[in-house]
């Protein structure tokens, strides 16, 4: 098979398909079972011709490519010698641009030159020429005959008033006493405006409308019209009627009404309005910081009132803008150092109002010691929830006052109120979270967490006797006061930070508060629990005897239950019903099912140390269905399930022997430890005989 082009058609190249193509192509070289025998000595044959072939084909294009390289080397060689011609001839056209551009900046500079001077000589003598012109025409004007064409032709109106416009300005400045008229006219103006003939008065402004005394004219206007009208206590009430008839009148005056009121708002605000405010402020300001920030806010509120009701009036293009500045004028030296006195005034009064309270209840306050040592205890007692340090006897008081929080949330709702009016928009959300912070200072810290500290100070040991628990009575007034405290928040701070960063490190702040705050109440709680079991203990180690469940004369007893059970329960009734009152919402289920549960705990202890005859063991049963019922007053599941499995367990020191795994097998007992149901069988009196133990074995 030649080697033709044929076999290279396909793209891309595969060596495999390319040897497939040439066996097919070969004869002999098909399959064993096609047409012609497969024949392997010519395939080889005509393999080795083909690779020979293809050698001389590869040598004839390996010359061919040498050549086209060799042709390829020699034009590029030819290629750049003729871009290096080209570049030498780009650097002289250059070099010729840069000199034209020399040439021709220089020859423009002559230009100007020439410019400038035939302007210097132009100018003058078109000045003159103008000069001539307006002197032609003034002398038609004193001959009173007017020839020009630019007077006579209807077409040239325009020109005709530019002329007149001109001869006017030329016509002032003429030597004539001028003032005498402008004087007397004025003094007309005033006396038509006391007579109030407004006609006249629009005719004499019309006429000094040209005039440097209409500015002069327009002051007299607005110092009469303030003439009697500032007669009442409330000078913005007049300040706002006396805009409101100058408006009404203005127009039929002034061409420019606009502009006379604004000028007479002007003269309102700079001189009565100024001069108001600072004999108000001034004689408070060092003396008296509650009545400067009352006074302060109160005039600025009247102020931006009074603003309002001028935007009703056309006062030229930006009024909003100009009232503000007015405002400003007279406020600024106020209001740049605001927050420092708002700051100072609510510490102090805030520190009063506590300092008043402590003095009221003849107590001084004792000294809450922070740093490593205090933190040091605070972290033990959270831990071993034990009392560090000598209980104190607070007689009761829980050292928290509804009208001391009233009274700083209200001084805080006004600093509040006056931040938001008299602060600037960029220092609102600053200023607003420093009023907090002393909120945060007084009331949370100062008074709460005081008293707080206080109460856990006077938690009594949990084996105390007869111990008064007035931790509860704090926690009812804390949740108060933490109700009061969040309606601040978010009623009063939140609308002053919500669209700031501020925002979050407000939020933030409160959460650490409240967080501290709600370990402390658990604490005590806690502790306040351990001394309602103490308790308790007390009274079943003081009334409950051997002989309740085991007496004498088994035939002979009376009672229903124990004088122990008794007092127990009338004990754990007043104490689950002062929970209720003191606490809201889930924290009362929480903290009754805790008690619950040590109940529970103590009275099946308890239970454990007696040993029971048949009746001590129906006696046991009436005392443990007692606490059943006072369990179901904590409407708590939970507690009432541990109950009633503690009553099913009391089952077991009365029941007879033979039904003793029947019992044990029943649906309260199942699943319950043997251990646990052994050790109630144990009680029994009659443990220790053999049919007893047969049984239950």
């Amino acid at each position: 098979c030649i080697v033709t082009p044929e076999l290279f058609i396909y793209e891309p190249f595969v060596a495999d398909e390319y040897i497939e193509r040439l066996v097919w192509r070969t004869p002999g070289g098909g399959s064993r079972g096609g047409p012609e025998a497969f024949d392997p000595k010519r395939l080889l044959e005509e393999f080795v011709n083909h690779i020979q072939e293809l050698q001389i084909m590869d040598e004839r294009i390996q010359r061919k490519v040498e050549k086209l390289e060799q042709q390829c080397q020699k034009e590029a060689k030819e290629f750049a010698k003729k871009v290096q011609e080209l570049q030498k001839s780009n650097q002289v056209a250059f070099q010729h641009f840069q000199e034209l551009d020399e040439h021709i900046s220089y020859v423009a500079t002559k230009v100007c030159h020439l410019g400038d001077q035939l302007e210097g000589v132009n100018t003058p003598r078109q000045r003159a020429v103008e000069a001539q012109k307006l002197m032609k025409y003034f002398n038609e004007f004193l001959d009173g005959e007017l020839k020009s064409d630019v007077f006579t032709n209807p077409e040239k109106i325009k020109e005709a008033a530019d002329v007149i416009q001109k001869l006017h300005l030329i016509a002032q400045e003429l030597p004539f006493d001028r003032q005498v008229y402008i004087t007397r006219l004025i003094q007309e103006f005033t006396s038509a405006q006391r007579r109030g003939e407004v006609s006249r008065m629009r005719e004499v402004a019309a006429v000094l409308l040209h005039f440097k005394g209409y500015s002069h004219c327009i002051d007299v206007y607005i110092k009469q019209c303030q003439e009697g009208a500032y007669l009442r206590n409330d000078i913005f009430e007049d300040a706002a009627i006396l805009c409101q008839r100058v408006n009404k009148q203005v127009g039929d005056i002034f061409s420019n009404p606009e502009a006379v009121l604004a000028k007479l708002i002007q003269n309102v605000f700079e001189v009565k309005l100024q001069s108001f405010v600072k004999d108000q402020l001034e004689e408070c300001r060092k003396s008296d910081a509650e009545q400067y920030l009352k006074s302060l806010y109160d005039l600025y509120t009247r102020t931006t009132s009074l603003s309002s009701k001028l935007m009703e009036f056309n006062l030229g293009t930006d009024k909003q803008t100009f009232l503000s500045k007015l405002i400003k004028s007279i406020f600024v030296s106020y209001l740049e150092n605001y927050i420092e006195v708002e700051i100072g005034y609510l510490k102090s009064r805030s520190a009063m109002i506590l300092q008043r309270y402590y003095d009221s209840k003849n107590h001084q306050k004792r000294s809450i010691g922070t740093g490593g040592i205090q933190d040091l205890k605070e972290r033990i007692r959270q831990r071993t929830n034990l009392p560090l340090g000598p209980s104190i006897d607070t007689h009761g008081e829980t050292f928290l006052s509804q009208e001391v929080v009233v009274n700083l949330l209200q001084e805080t709702k006004q600093a509040f109120e006056r931040c938001h009016r008299l602060s600037d928009p960029s220092d609102l959300p600053r200023n607003a979270f420093r009023i907090f912070t002393i909120l945060v200072e007084f009331l949370c810290i100062e008074h709460i967490d005081y008293a707080l500290e206080t109460g856990l100070a006077g938690i009594p040991s949990s084996d105390s006797r007869n111990a008064n628990l007035y931790f509860l009575d704090v926690v009812q007034q804390a949740n108060t006061i933490f109700h009061l405290f969040d309606k601040q928040f978010n009623d009063h701070l939140m609308p002053l930070i919500s669209s700031s960063p501020k925002l979050s490190e407000c939020l933030q702040k409160k959460k650490e508060i409240i967080e501290q705050m709600e370990m402390k109440l658990d604490t005590g709680i806690d502790r306040t629990l351990n001394c309602m079991i103490g308790q308790m203990k007390h009274i079943l180690a003081a009334e409950q005897k051997k002989t309740d469940f085991k007496p004498e004369d088994e035939n002979n007893v009376l009672i229903q239950y124990t004088n122990a059970c008794v007092k127990v329960c009338a004990y754990v009734r007043k104490q689950v019903e002062k929970i209720k009152n003191s606490m809201d919402g889930k924290n009362v289920d929480t903290v009754l099912m805790e008690l619950g549960v040590r109940f529970h705990r103590l009275t099946y202890e308890h239970l454990q140390q007696y040993s029971y005859s048949c009746m001590g063991g129906m006696l046991a049963i009436c005392d443990v269905a007692e606490y059943r019922k006072c369990a179901k007053d904590f409407k708590i599941p939970m507690v009432l399930h541990l109950f009633d499995t503690l009553h099913a367990l009391c089952n077991l020191l009365v029941v007879a022997p033979d039904n003793l795994k029947q019992v044990c097998s029943g649906e309260q007992l199942a699943n319950l430890d043997k251990n646990i149901l052994h050790s109630f069988v144990q009680l029994r009196a009659d443990y220790r005989s053999a049919r007893l133990a047969r049984h239950f074995s």
